[in-house]
């Protein structure tokens, strides 16, 4: 429990390293006058981490598919921090990439970079011709809705905190293969 922690670190000038502190967290270590850094605020960690997370997600996409990844249709929903690593990395193995975004500007560079751009608006019609999704979006995009226009034998990956950007629900009623 943080209180035992704080009582234990008090006064010894010792530093406390963690990621995502709340703001109850912080002010327990404030009010016990211990240093500490928040590793998620530092761009340079965050920014590498996804490195890790985009790797990871190959991994697991190897894992639990009978296809290559080479030549695969791969969606990925999302086009911040992992989805731009991910992306660059699964285009450099030779898989077929779209990216998914909302925002115009995301589009753009979607475009720029030689993705497939796909947005949000226009999702459902194109989600019919992917091997395998990626969600990096933390919020609900792959509805139960929009689940109906997934292949049957389509490897869905959801890298989203919680609740994640799949339905968990709608994709077990569907028998589609969910990693999370």
């Amino acid at each position: 429990p943080i209180d035992e922690l704080v009582t234990e670190m008090s006064n010894k000038n010792k530093m406390f390293f963690a990621g995502k502190l709340s703001e109850k967290t912080i002010e327990k270590l404030q009010e016990g006058n211990i240093k500490y850094i928040d590793l998620l605020k530092r761009e340079e960690l965050v920014v590498l981490n996804t490195i890790a997370t985009a790797e990871g997600t190959i991994q697991i996409a190897m894992e639990n598919t009978q296809r290559t990844i080479h030549g695969s249709n791969i969606l990925i929903m999302g086009f911040g921090r992992v989805g731009k690593v991910l992306a660059k990395m699964l285009d450099g193995i030779g898989a077929k990439v779209s990216c998914e975004a909302r925002k115009d500007s995301d589009i753009a560079w979607i475009k720029a970079y030689g993705y497939n751009p796909i947005h949000l608006s226009d999702l459902d019609g194109e989600l019919g011709n992917y091997d395998i999704i990626i969600n990096t979006v933390p919020h609900l995009v792959l509805t139960e809705e929009r689940m109906k226009h997934v292949k049957k034998d389509c490897l869905l990956i959801d890298l989203a905190s919680n609740p994640g950007g799949i339905d968990k629900k709608s994709a077990k009623d569907k028998n589609l293969k969910l990693i999370w």
